[in-house]
């Protein structure tokens, strides 16, 4: 591990020694529409079988009256489990570079503290490359696949990837923060961006989930079997549409987005054309009961075994 400064909250279980490793980062929150980033990070790091070696604590980044600790039994014992971003380390078979996963909520406070304790976690193992995941909530239909957007400083990447550019400009979330603060650190830099269909924005996406992955096996340049994530995917496409059929309104603006998608260009689409932001999305002006929507798929997401 390369030197850096200390860093109170960040605190290391053991020391790694890495090839070269790419980092990716991904935070569950406003940047994570659908779960998506979150659960394509989770799901490549399960998949290499990483080993925890450190945290950042949440302690001066969370207020603990809304991102609140979690209480387990474990034999008979009570353990309080905090909010923290994880730190895990892999290796990738036949590939020239290791990885690090980080997976953490949002913080709610001191960005830019948190920001630096990311930035020191890259430098002490060692990485030059960091990748973020996002996701976004958009108007595109569950029936078309999964548009990708971002943007890369490494421009041999950003021609593997075939990346939609993005121009925009407005409020960001940490993955924003975090990317603007490790470019300055001279760290090379992309983030990937999953599209989420608005109208069910509450609703886990593991069909974006698997496009995210999808461009992940390409960044890492090693293959990335992901069977589990492409049956949840067909059941959440299917369950959706099941449950939109009911519902004539939503039928209907379903069917318009659909049109509108194909008529795209593909080379000319920009996020700016299909953003509209986890906040403000108005899935009530779609269906008479967007609760129950969201409810039946989330239920059918939440309990299908092939969703990791």
């Amino acid at each position: 591990m390369s030197v850096s400064p200390p860093t109170p909250h960040l605190h290391w279980d053991q020391e790694p020694t890495l090839k070269d490793p790419i980092v990716l980062a991904a935070f569950e929150g406003w940047n994570d529409a659908g779960e998506a980033a979150s659960t394509a990070a989770r799901y490549v790091r399960d998949h290499f079988d990483a080993d925890e070696v450190g945290t950042i604590e949440a302690e001066d980044f969370f207020d603990f009256t809304v991102a609140r600790p979690f209480v387990r039994l474990v034999d008979g014992r009570r353990i309080i489990e905090w909010p923290a971003t994880t730190v895990h380390v892999a290796s990738l078979p036949g590939a020239t570079h290791d990885l690090v996963v980080l997976v953490g909520h949002e913080p709610q406070l001191r960005w830019r503290t948190f920001a630096d304790h990311v930035v020191s976690v890259a430098r002490q193992v060692g990485a030059r490359h960091v990748v973020t995941l996002g996701a976004l909530l958009a108007d595109v239909p569950h029936t078309r696949p999964v548009q990708i957007f971002g943007s890369t400083d490494n421009t041999e990447l950003s021609d593997r990837l075939g990346l939609m550019p993005s121009e925009y400009q407005g409020p960001t979330g940490i993955v924003g923060v975090l990317g603007a603060r490790l470019r300055e650190s001279g760290l090379s830099t992309a983030s990937l961006w999953a599209s989420v269909p608005a109208y069910v924005s509450s609703a886990p996406s593991p069909k974006a989930a698997l496009a995210l992955v999808e461009k992940i096996s390409v960044v890492l340049g090693v293959p990335l079997p992901s069977t589990d994530l492409q049956i949840a995917s067909a059941a959440y496409e299917r369950q959706i549409s099941d449950l939109v059929a009911e519902d004539e309104r939503t039928a209907e603006f379903v069917e318009d987005l659909e049109a509108n998608f194909d008529l795209q260009d593909a080379e000319d689409a920009s996020i700016e054309d299909l953003f509209i932001g986890v906040e403000s999305a108005d899935v009530a002006s779609i269906s008479d009961d967007p609760e129950s929507l969201v409810a039946e798929v989330e239920d059918f997401l939440r309990n299908n075994p092939g969703r990791n």
